[in-house]
């Protein structure tokens, strides 16, 4: 009797335990709201920034903006009309700058920087903006957050998406004859 009680028992798990796999529902389901809602989010942002920048623009009818394709604005202090030299990758170009914000209030004195052209870390805008340089010209570029440290700002005096006001002044150019 416990030989056909132990059968019966054996035969009943074995049946329950062959039972095929169930699919779980998932905890929780993205429905890509979030990327939505950030994108809405990044429109409004550079919206209110574009109206910012216009009001300056329109504050100073005596200075010839021009845009940029890159999306940033400028202006030029001194302009090189003879010269045709400007920076290209991996060339060594020699900088001076100072940012601040669009009210005015200035971030980062007069800094001196020497910077390999597209090899080395500097900020979008910046960067883009160079490229447009000859020597000894002086360029007043407005950059919307987005251009200049965007979300993360610098770690330091740049908080997130803050706009910027740059002055800069390209010293010399070193061609580099890879």
């Amino acid at each position: 009797m416990i030989k056909y009680l132990f059968s019966i028992c054996l035969i009943t798990s074995l049946l329950c335990s062959c039972k095929s796999p169930e699919a779980r529902m998932p905890e929780s389901v993205q429905s890509g709201s979030f990327l939505k809602e950030s994108a809405e989010r990044n429109k409004k942002l550079n919206a209110k920034e574009q109206q910012q920048i216009e009001k300056i623009i329109a504050n100073n009818p005596s200075i010839e903006y021009l845009a940029s394709k890159s999306g940033f604005w400028y202006f030029y202090n001194t302009k090189i009309e003879n010269d045709s030299l400007q920076p290209e990758i991996g060339d060594i170009v020699d900088f001076e700058f100072n940012v601040s914000n669009l009210q005015g209030q200035q971030i980062y004195g007069n800094t001196n920087k020497t910077y390999v052209m597209d090899k080395e870390e500097l900020f979008t805008g910046l960067r883009e903006g160079l490229k447009l340089m000859k020597p000894s010209e002086r360029i007043t570029f407005i950059f919307p957050s987005q251009k200049a440290f965007g979300y993360y700002g610098d770690d330091n005096k740049i908080g997130t998406n803050v706009p910027l006001i740059c002055e800069v002044t390209l010293n010399t150019i070193i061609k580099n004859n890879d």
